[in-house]
């Protein structure tokens, strides 16, 4: 007569189906703390495990459903978190400098069409009296050539 060895057949589906619920609640994790959209079918390619299996599972299932709604509801709002969030003195401290930086930014504007205004005065009191050199007065110095 032959030894009756199913108890390592149950040893071994039990251990098989640990890890399989393991695999699940491993990628269920991984998913939510990555921010990818979850779903039954997301979960079941992720850990991979059947999609059927995942149904069964009442407890997956339904933590599956709470953490889809409550992506979805996050998706909707986009709340940033806590630790991410600028705070009001930072938002205040970075308006008052980008006002400034306008402020500079138009003073600089100001001055320099001044002086293209300027500049397009003198070319063109040049060109109606007829100073129209191009060419300097005097003659610059010998330039020595290369040794």
């Amino acid at each position: 007569m032959r030894a009756d060895n199913s108890h390592h057949l149950i040893i071994a589906a039990r251990r098989r189906a640990a890890a399989t619920r393991k695999r699940a609640v491993t990628a269920l994790r991984r998913m939510d703390t990555a921010g990818t959209p979850i779903t039954v079918d997301a979960v079941a390619k992720q850990a991979r495990v059947s999609r059927s299996w995942l149904y069964s599972q009442t407890d997956l299932r339904a933590e599956i459903e709470r953490l889809r709604s409550r992506h979805q509801s996050a998706a909707a709002g986009r709340p940033v978190p806590d630790r991410q969030r600028a705070s009001d003195a930072s938002l205040l401290r970075r308006l008052e400098s980008a006002t400034e930086r306008i402020r500079n930014l138009e003073t600089e504007n100001r001055q320099l069409r001044d002086a293209l205004a300027l500049a397009l005065g003198e070319q063109r009191a040049a060109t109606v009296l007829g100073n129209t050199r191009d060419t300097p007065r005097k003659k610059s110095a010998h330039i020595i050539g290369p040794c």
